[in-house]
């Protein structure tokens, strides 16, 4: 989910920049015979364009959210820990990212704009989303993995749910396990977000949930 909002996000910034280029600097729209100050209905593009970024950046904002709470309640998993030292490095390093590149697309869509408010708006709301939520995260330990009876759920920079309902096979392949489902149906997660010391426990509890019968476990799982 994250990387198709990512996807989203970079997607409409370009024509959102494009246009307020052509307000903010009163250039000619020949095709409509005005100028960018002049523009019809600049005022309900750029403000329909700032909400659907909000609701991109809510919709996120809230699994993440809502997988950390449940995460962390630990005593309802039969396994729980921590991800590991070098994830937990990495989730920061690209919230850091993440918000100093909508930061520079708030200031730019403004200074070019004073009209593009509404998406400027937008993004300097996923700023602070994403500065809190790796702070959160970092200080209560709510980046973890947790492994019910039912599903497996890793909280990291987004919310990974692997239901074991219709699981066919666990797989490990380059630095990811893989879920393979019927229906062609394939999830993964990585498999850097274990501690490497605990990764032989999480791997057997793994296991223990899992019906043999229908469910094929790689032969490399855990090397």
């Amino acid at each position: 989910m994250n990387n198709f909002i990512n996807v989203m996000l970079s997607f409409i910034l370009f024509p959102t920049m494009l246009i307020a280029i052509y307000v903010g600097m009163d250039m000619p729209l020949t095709f409509l015979k005005t100028t960018g100050q002049y523009l019809p209905y600049k005022f309900e593009i750029f403000l329909g364009i700032g909400i659907f970024i909000l609701v991109l950046l809510l919709r996120r904002s809230v699994k993440r959210w809502m997988g950390m709470n449940i995460v962390t309640k630990t005593k309802r998993f039969k396994w729980n820990a921590s991800v590991s030292k070098a994830r937990k490095k990495r989730i920061l390093t690209y919230q850091v990212l993440e918000a100093i590149i909508m930061l520079c697309a708030a200031i730019a869509l403004y200074t070019v704009a004073k009209e593009a408010w509404a998406p400027a708006l937008a993004f300097g709301f996923g700023v602070v989303d994403n500065i809190i939520f790796a702070i959160v995260g970092l200080l209560k330990d709510g980046f973890r993995i947790g492994l019910s009876s039912k599903a497996l759920i890793v909280a990291d920079r987004e919310v990974t749910l692997l239901y074991f309902s219709g699981l066919r096979k666990v797989s490990v392949q380059q630095e990811s396990i893989y879920f393979d489902y019927i229906k062609d149906l394939q999830l993964s997660f990585p498999s850097n977000c274990i501690e490497e010391s605990t990764k032989k426990d999480f791997l057997t509890q793994l296991e223990a949930e899992m019906d043999s019968d229908k469910v094929y476990f790689s032969k490399n799982l855990g090397e």
